[in-house]
């Protein structure tokens, strides 16, 4: 069990590695628009910034408790990653 953790939580890096540099992208170019447009990227990308600390944060819990605690948390994480996942590619039709 806790090679399948471990290679979900190395998996977990590189992608959200990967949804950094999106927002980051997003907040370049949030920073070039029109003011009444940089009010409405902005707060996609508090809302993006938000739900990645999610999940970050439960991920550091999972890493923290361990094996026990991976069946428990992985239908919870595997939610919070899609629903990330979702957001950022919503983002970027609108960013485009």
């Amino acid at each position: 069990m806790g090679e399948q953790r471990e290679a979900f939580l190395e998996q977990f890096k590189t992608k959200l590695d990967e949804w950094n540099a999106e927002i980051d992208k997003f907040q370049a170019k949030a920073n070039t628009a029109h003011e009444e447009t940089l009010v409405s990227y902005n707060k996609q990308i508090e809302a993006l910034k938000n739900k990645r600390d999610e999940l970050k944060a439960k991920m550091a819990d999972l890493h923290q408790k361990g094996d026990s605690a991976w069946e428990d948390m992985r239908e919870g994480l595997g939610t919070a990653w899609k629903t990330l996942g979702d957001s950022i590619e919503s983002a970027k039709s609108r960013f485009q």
